[in-house]
């Protein structure tokens, strides 16, 4: 990764981003066009403790192990965020996945997509799941982390992606938001 400049305004980080905005850096595993820093989830060693306004990441969490690279990720934000500074996250409802997978009047065509969002689409070596969340279990990581104020909202409203992704009519992301503590 190379090393950031100073920002006179603030710094966010959009992680596994692929389209740029205006006030984001794009952090993202693979060379895109638009991509800021090239690099992985779990190493932000490119940015300073405690000098990122927020951090947003759409649905690549659960592209990370929950056995240790989830954690490793999240002390990574945590560790660049200042003090105040907002982490914010979608990644699938498996509840409402598996909901949708149990229903009997969906289709096998249906039930085989809904298998993919569990799963991830695996269509490159980074699409692939390796962990499934509710809002309960992903507080419990946020919160092991050191995050505070950690809660679930319906939608961002900062990029148009995955975290408004409907199926079949029923929203299928579990987005958080979480704060890093002043002190």
């Amino acid at each position: 990764m190379t090393s950031p400049a100073p920002h006179p305004e603030p710094l966010r980080l959009h992680v596994g981003g692929e389209t740029a905005k205006v006030g984001w850096k794009i952090v993202n595993i693979k060379m895109l066009p638009g991509v800021d820093y090239i690099g992985s989830a779990t190493d932000l060693s490119a940015f300073a403790d405690g000098s990122v306004d927020e951090v947003y990441g759409s649905h690549i969490y659960e592209h990370l192990s929950y056995s240790e690279e989830l954690l490793k990720a999240f002390s990574e934000v945590y560790r660049v965020l200042k003090p105040g500074g907002v982490f914010r996250l979608g990644v699938p409802d498996l509840e409402t996945l598996c909901r949708l997978f149990l229903d009997p009047g969906l289709s096998l065509e249906k039930k085989f997509w809904v298998m993919r969002m569990i799963y991830g689409g695996q269509t490159d070596p980074w699409d692939y799941h390796k962990g499934g969340y509710s809002a309960e279990i992903m507080g419990e990581f946020l919160h092991a982390s050191g995050f505070r104020e950690i809660q679930r909202v319906n939608y961002f409203d900062l990029f148009q992606d995955t975290t408004t992704l409907a199926f079949e009519g029923t929203p299928i992301s579990l987005n958080m938001q979480a704060v890093k503590p002043l002190a």
